[in-house]
């Protein structure tokens, strides 16, 4: 049991959370290359070396820059293993990250220092504050001319209804940065602007009146941080490192991740108070990590992830126990005995067998057909982990196939593309239609991209006007039948068959509630869990 726990308490898994090109893909790679897990940061802009960001391995985010699945990352840091789950920051992609965040312990937000709080961050904050989930915030693009820290600091507690505190502090900003002073481990960190190397200027200062403040960064802007620190250790409560497990206070971060900036006192921090893995809760009871007996979940799964393999890969976080290769578990939905001979762990697009794993760590199981998102493994008790449901679409188009040569590689990849939860299928009769629904437009383009490009399949998407798609239960099976045949027309089956009505509009929609008290329409698919 104890190297159990010793195993546990080296371990921290976080996501990386922002509103798209605020730099939270820039920060991933970077905090990579503190760890000396990658040698060269993929936004050097060099002839030499045309890498793009690790973390974004698609070949569609490389050509639009933006990141549109979860990328699982592995690295140790001063005898801290560390796993990165960096996620897309697009809202056409939340759903993946909502699922993410289940998977993680904690989260660092990533905030522009010109645009400060955006849509997509407000979001995203709301999920964390569900779960009371331990938030760090990183101000990036500090080096750019941007809001003042304390407007920042003002508009982060005031829109995202979080108490913050700052643990670093800039001196000046834009063209006059001169870096960051550590108010955690009092020391400043003058700045050097470097996108390829790691290498800091630490100074220690005694106190913030030592002469050697005013050398580093001149009179003036010395003369400023002391007045600026004098207002924060008035202004705010001692950080408290109860208050950030709890999900009450968020630590706040200044920095430059395109420049490796700022990043280094925010991850020695991180390692020192972010939680070690947490419990879970099931549709029983309270997994602890401590536990003995393995158990884990699946909150994502990726087809392609190597095109020239055509694999498929469940990621699977693990909550408690041991994992150990070829050993068999217990396939909870299924009811059936599974074994994996090659478990792996990831850094983005490459990957290495692993014998073992422990909670916290995430690992990718080469899958055949087997898993959903959402599914639970355990070594024989039957319980399903809770909180990763599919959400209802916001927009349905029909899927059409415009090569009927290809009409095998079309259903085969339309399935393992709405497999990975960032689509929805539903098959309506008669005539075997294809519905996909999505939140947003921009999954469309993905999903025939990669049909195109990973199938050899080519279609087109023609727009429905449906308003919500809603799963349905009765207690009657026979007034759902019944139900079912009078509106045929907006009665499709999603992939495990469960009968969904696909409403017109809201108005439709409280009429026909009305209309069928009996039946209950389901807004998410966590209903599943419930009845299977």
């Amino acid at each position: 049991m104890s190297s159990l726990i010793n195993e546990i308490s080296k371990r921290r898994t976080f996501a990386i959370i922002s509103h798209p090109d605020a730099g939270k893909t820039t920060l991933t790679e970077k905090l990579l290359l503190f760890g000396g897990a990658i040698l060269t940061a993929g936004a050097v802009k060099s002839n030499k070396i045309k890498k793009t960001a690790t973390s974004d391995f698609m070949e569609i985010e490389r050509q639009r820059g933006i990141s549109v699945a979860t990328s699982v990352m592995s690295f140790e840091y001063k005898d801290t293993l560390i796993n990165i789950l960096d996620t897309p920051g697009h809202k056409d992609f939340a759903e993946d990250t909502y699922r993410t965040l289940t998977a993680v312990d904690s989260v660092i937000l990533v905030i522009d220092c010109a645009k400060g709080v955006e849509a997509q961050t407000e979001r995203l904050m709301e999920v964390c504050r569900m779960r009371n989930t331990p938030v760090i915030v990183f101000v990036n693009k500090m080096d750019r001319e941007g809001k003042d820290p304390f407007d920042l600091i003002d508009e982060l507690e005031k829109t995202l209804s979080i108490t913050t505190r700052p643990l670093t502090w800039p001196i000046s900003g834009g063209d006059s940065f001169k870096g960051v002073y550590n108010i955690y481990e009092k020391s400043l960190n003058v700045f050097n602007a470097s996108k390829t190397t790691i290498e800091t200027k630490i100074v220690a200062v005694e106190s913030l009146e030592d002469p050697a403040l005013d050398t580093q960064v001149t009179p003036r802007y010395a003369k400023q941080l002391r007045e600026d620190i004098e207002l924060i250790e008035s202004v705010f409560e001692p950080f408290d490192i109860n208050t950030y497990l709890s999900g009450e206070v968020a630590p706040v971060f200044f920095g430059s991740a395109v420049n490796n900036f700022g990043i280094q006192e925010m991850l020695d921090t991180f390692i020192k108070i972010a939680p070690t893995p947490r419990s879970r809760f099931s549709d029983t009871r309270e997994v602890k990590p401590e536990e003995n007996k393995f158990t884990g979940f699946v909150f994502k799964i990726h087809a392609n992830l190597d095109p020239r393999h055509r694999d498929r890969i469940a990621f699977l976080r693990i909550c408690s126990g041991k994992f150990e290769r070829n050993k068999f578990y217990y396939h909870v939905r299924n009811g059936k005995e599974v074994r994996f001979s090659n478990p792996v762990t990831f850094l983005a697009q490459s990957k290495s067998v692993i014998d073992e794993a422990f909670p916290g760590d995430v690992i990718g199981l080469y899958d055949t057909g087997n898993f959903k998102i959402g599914d639970t493994l355990t070594e024989g008790e039957k319980f399903m982990y809770r909180g990763i449901p599919s959400f209802s679409p916001e927009i349905f188009k029909e899927l059409v196939n415009t090569d009927p040569m290809k009409t095998k590689q079309l259903e085969k990849g339309i399935m393992q593309l709405t497999d990975e939860g960032v689509a929805q299928l539903f098959i309506q009769q008669p005539g075997n239609r294809k519905i996909i629904g999505t939140v947003g437009e921009l999954q469309f383009e993905v999903i025939q991209y990669r049909l195109q490009h990973e199938y050899t399949a080519s279609c087109r998407f023609a727009p429905m006007g449906y308003y919500k798609a809603l799963w349905l239960t009765c207690d009657d099976k026979k007034i759902l039948a019944d139900f079912c045949r009078k509106k045929a027309n907006y009665i499709a089956l999603d992939k495990d068959e469960n009968p969904v009505y696909l409403a017109e509009s809201i108005w439709n929609l409280k009429v026909t509630m009305g209309d069928y008290p009996e039946i209950t329409f389901h807004e998410t698919s966590e209903f599943k869990m419930d009845i299977a």
